[in-house]
């Protein structure tokens, strides 16, 4: 499965409860776009938005995917508009009930194909305080020191 997009802003500023997989309502120039490596999640989000149905849909909010060259102009076409987001029902009400909770916001993670699918992966994120930011990045350094120097010993 080929990532194309990475937001690796997510698990750092968020600390991820459950993930879930969802189908994007891409148009066919976007797809192109997307497949030669050409999105970004970088402040992107996703939204859960009421509809005249039962459940609310979800939407990809803010993540940019620039036009495709080779593709004939579009009229009004937006790099930054929100995209639906495809999951089961039964996802969609655990979604809602979860989403209630205080403190928790629904975050982008990557974008793979499956098959010949384009997927997002999001999660469930509860927001890392600045000092959890600092203690992570004080165990990265660590573990860096630490393979650089079973390194040196080998």
């Amino acid at each position: 499965m080929p990532t194309f997009a990475f937001n690796k802003r997510a698990r750092f500023d968020y600390e991820i409860l459950d993930t879930f997989e969802a189908g994007l309502v891409l148009s066919g120039p976007e797809v192109k776009s997307i497949k030669t490596g050409h999105i970004s999640l970088k402040g992107s989000f996703v939204t859960l938005k009421a509809s005249g149905k039962r459940l609310p849909e979800l939407y990809l909010t803010n993540a940019h995917i620039p036009p495709y060259k080779y593709a004939s102009t579009v009229k009004n076409y937006e790099p930054d508009r929100p995209r639906k987001l495809l999951l089961k029902k039964s996802e969609i009400s655990r979604l809602v009930g979860k989403k209630q909770e205080q403190g928790l916001t629904l975050v982008p993670i990557r974008i793979y194909t499956k098959r010949s699918l384009i997927k997002l992966e999001f999660g469930i994120g509860k927001g890392k305080k600045k000092i959890d930011k600092r203690e992570a990045i004080k165990r990265r350094d660590i573990e860096r020191k630490i393979r650089t120097l079973t390194k040196l010993n080998k």
